[in-house]
């Protein structure tokens, strides 16, 4: 792949080994924190999407099919957006790639914030018909694009600011923004229970999209508040910018990319099955109210508030990949249980599965930054980051579909979701032990030569 020209050698790949940048400790936290407010706005805008599909949209939006289908083609929307996110992640890498960390970060903000708003201005099934889906079909593609370049961007801006001996923690902040969204949604959602079905379906289901008009002018301020990376000033600095870094990716990482895509997977999967596809199953199938299954989604993601940082910490000392791979494993051995407790399971023994089971994945979730930081080139690594995590959705975006079609296959045997999830937990075991093979290599081979130097 020609790339244009260096003045001088750049360390293809930022490491605890090869990193000598300076860092401001004071602009890293500063970084951190607008990191993490805005994935945290940002994973409001796209969960609020996934719970709505799970209580009311099949409603506005399919009302003339049989519910358990207006719920499947809910899901199958929701698993829309993750199509997207390819697209957006080679654009916004793109200019992640090339002009810069923070500017690509203010246009992932724009794009999520007003597709989201404009959700809650659509016109419902009964004024426009068929009309209604395909425009809520369109605006999900839209937050697919926003999101295939704000993850991958978010974990970059915090760790590259960061020291070396603190990146795994540096990105497992971005990372506390996910159980935050699911806060905010939940909580309002539970808000909204408290009304009659007739008024959320006249058009107080709009409020928590309409509230995403809002919170991106949060985000937008303190986006615009914070500077770009010192690892893209450097590349930039050496002009070792690439040309078309998803060329260089595909051509030179793709072993790196499916590799941090399969360690994906569980973190990513795992949130749209307990969360989505179980809040679906607790009340159509075991006939949980709809408060009870938003109040585990709730008690869970602030216990996530703990988890995340804890496991992140953890990470710095036994590394990001192991990390990872240790989650996976025991989700593994927890995914049979977990789905048996649930099938039988009363209002308050549901809440406590979901609260203790959600635990073991929030280890492979807390740690996924650190280690596709770690894996990924500096110069390629926006555009590298946010393919891997993108395939990785589309994966997981469909698990909801995927498993409500298999329920109904299994005459929704209460074993199907743990088929689901032991299944995302191999995958991702596999990828976190090739991610720290190649990573040991990498490294390795930087101190080997600087070493030689």
């Amino acid at each position: 792949m020609s790339t244009s020209s260096t003045s001088s050698p750049l360390p293809a790949s930022v490491s605890p080994v090869t990193d000598p940048l300076p860092r401001s400790p004071r602009m890293a936290r500063k970084v951190a924190g607008a990191s993490f407010v805005g994935t945290a706005l940002e994973s409001y805008d796209f969960y609020v999407f996934g719970t709505a599909a799970a209580l009311i949209l099949n409603r506005i939006f399919f009302p003339e099919v049989d519910p358990l289908i207006g719920t499947l083609l809910s899901f199958l929307s929701l698993g829309i957006g993750f199509i997207a996110r390819p697209l957006g992640a080679v654009i916004f890498g793109h200019l992640g790639d090339r002009i810069g960390r923070k500017k690509s970060l203010i246009w992932t903000i724009v794009l999520m914030g007003t597709a989201t708003g404009v959700i809650g201005l659509l016109p419902d099934y009964n004024a426009i018909g068929l009309w209604a889906p395909a425009l809520l079909v369109t605006l999900r593609l839209l937050q697919g694009l926003a999101v295939g370049g704000e993850w991958g961007g978010a974990v970059l801006i915090a760790t590259e600011h960061a020291e070396p001996r603190k990146r795994a923690l540096y990105a497992a902040i971005p990372q506390i923004g996910s159980p935050v969204g699911t806060i905010m949604v939940t909580g309002i959602f539970l808000l909204l229970t408290n009304v009659s079905q007739e008024t959320m379906e006249a058009g107080l289901w709009r409020v928590p999209f309409l509230l995403a008009f809002p919170f991106m002018a949060i985000a937008l301020y303190l986006r615009f508040a914070i500077e770009e990376t010192p690892v893209f000033k450097e590349v930039a600095g050496h002009q070792s910018l690439p040309r078309v870094p998803v060329l260089e990716v595909l051509k030179t990482q793709r072993l790196a990319v499916l590799v941090a895509t399969s360690a994906s997977l569980l973190g990513i999967g795992s949130y749209f099955l307990m969360t989505t596809y179980t809040q679906a199953y607790g009340t159509e199938q075991l006939g949980l109210s709809g408060t009870t299954v938003l109040n585990a989604a709730l008690v869970g993601s602030v216990l996530q508030l703990a988890t995340i940082p804890a496991f992140g910490w953890l990470a710095t000392k036994i590394g990001s990949a192991r990390m990872v791979a240790a989650g996976a494993v025991a989700t593994l051995l927890i995914s049979f249980p977990l789905y048996w407790l649930i099938s039988t399971a009363d209002q308050t023994t549901y809440i406590l599965t979901i609260l203790i089971g959600g635990i073991a994945p929030t280890a492979a979730w807390a740690a996924l930054g650190g280690l596709m930081a770690d894996l990924f080139p500096a110069r390629t690594s926006f555009t590298a980051l946010s393919l891997a995590y993108s395939f990785a959705g589309i994966l997981a975006g469909f698990a909801p579909a995927a498993t409500q079609a298999f329920a109904r296959a299994t005459d929704s045997a209460w074993w199907h979701p743990g088929v689901v999830l032991a299944l995302m937990s191999l995958v991702t075991i596999a990828g976190a032990l090739a991610a720290g093979r190649m990573t040991r290599r990498r490294d390795e081979a930087a101190a080997t030569a600087q070493v030689g130097a």
